[in-house]
């Protein structure tokens, strides 16, 4: 008989990741792709999951039971009433000033949606944009109405930045009088059934006909998941960008500070616009593996960089002006390739400082995941700087996002 397969499907910033699991959570299969077009282009994400969806294995399609879907917490996106993109989504590093007065009038109290990061800046901008008759989803809420041609639920962590209450369940009081509230989405927990992938769609890729589309989660959750993270541990994940989470007890409505339900545990953290994503912008990632090698760990450059991927931060400062530094720049790439390692390593500790002054204590280690958490040279500067231990985790988030989808009810 042939074994039931569960999958995940993972959005980040630069392509898409499917893993496939069986029963007892061994990665039966895997596959990335880069994205087409530009990573604010939700046709992107269609192709990129259309191309991930044609490779797959014949027996893994047909024996698909559920899938999951995690992307990138705070990229939103309008369409119009039939699931259509209208323009281009607003990415997570985004910041939105326009509406500051209008913002503060609806979030009294609340510190993380005052930020112009926040996805209902992001929302207010794009309603001025395209007015009420649309629909706001975040990326992996719209990529699951696709597979359902049915865009009417979010999942509850996606939605944290746009308002939704974990607590409460509900979207604030300061909304319901709102022309717009009808463009947001109607919230579902993560991690349970929504309903069956569309009948042309399954046809079309030869997938399973019965297969259950599970409300996901995003990225950094999913990250958490694949983790197996414990109460005692810190999570980095190095991506494009930098996101650290722990575990904490209550929930904590400070700016730049997002709180999630992961497995029955309140997970904290906060995501910098830094991250690997400025070490394409100077090197290859084969450039980067061989200038790695030359570089000594155990000493210090002497220079001082701030190596966001573009001007404005989100966390452990949250300046929408903050301006990079990238130089000077020395002669050797590698001493260069060093000193922005230093640079990463210095604002994941002020996030991890930050948090330990939030929550009262510091990790015992450092679980690692994302493209970064492969680099030994960088990892040591890490160690040495934060002064925590850590180590790798070898799975990926879509792995995470797969065995959500196993687990879900």
């Amino acid at each position: 008989m042939p074994d039931n397969f569960y999958g995940g499907l993972d959005f980040g910033t630069s392509g898409a990741r499917i893993s496939i699991i069986n029963f007892h959570k061994e990665l039966i299969y895997s596959n990335s792709v880069p994205y087409l077009c530009s990573f604010k282009n939700p046709n992107s994400w269609i192709n990129s999951c259309e191309k991930l969806l044609e490779c797959l294995p014949i027996e893994v399609k047909s024996n698909l039971q559920k899938l999951a879907i995690s992307g990138t917490s705070g990229t939103l996106t309008a369409s119009n009433l039939r699931g259509e993109p209208i323009g281009e989504a607003i990415s997570y590093d985004q910041a939105c000033n326009e509406h500051k007065i209008l913002l503060e009038s609806l979030t009294s109290g609340e510190n993380h949606l005052r930020t112009p990061y926040s996805s209902l800046a992001k929302a207010l901008k794009l309603i001025d944009k395209y007015g009420t008759n649309i629909l706001l989803r975040h990326q992996s809420d719209w990529i699951t109405g696709w597979f359902l041609k049915d865009w009417t639920y979010g999942e509850e962590g996606n939605n944290l930045k746009l308002g939704w209450d974990l607590k409460k369940e509900s979207w604030p009081k300061s909304y319901l009088n709102t022309s717009w509230g009808k463009c947001l989405p109607q919230i579902i927990k993560s991690g349970k059934i929504i309903g069956q992938v569309n009948f042309d769609l399954a046809e079309r890729f030869n997938l399973n006909k019965k297969l259950i589309l599970i409300s996901g989660t995003t990225d950094s959750n999913a990250s958490v998941i694949a983790a197996g993270l414990g109460k005692e541990d810190g999570l980095t994940v190095l991506g494009t960008t930098i996101v650290v989470k722990k575990i904490i007890d209550n929930p904590i409505k400070k700016q730049g500070i997002t709180n999630h339900r992961v497995n029955g545990n309140w997970i904290c953290g906060g995501a910098s616009n830094a991250g690997c994503g400025i070490l394409s912008q100077f090197f290859s990632d084969l450039e980067i593996k061989e200038l790695s090698r030359q570089i000594n760990p155990s000493k210090n450059t002497s220079l001082n960089l701030l190596p966001l991927n573009s001007k404005g931060e989100r966390f452990p400062v949250n300046d929408s002006n903050l301006q990079p530094i990238l130089g000077p720049r020395p002669v050797s790439d590698s001493l260069y390739l060093h000193a922005l390692f230093e640079g990463l390593a210095k604002i994941e500790l002020k996030g991890w400082e930050k948090l330990g002054e939030l929550t009262g204590s510091l990790p015992k280690k450092i679980i690692t995941i994302g493209g970064g958490s492969k680099n030994p040279q960088w990892r040591k500067i890490r160690e040495k700087i934060i002064n925590i231990p850590i180590v790798s985790c070898k799975k990926t988030t879509s792995f995470g996002t797969a065995v959500l989808a196993m687990n879900s009810k």
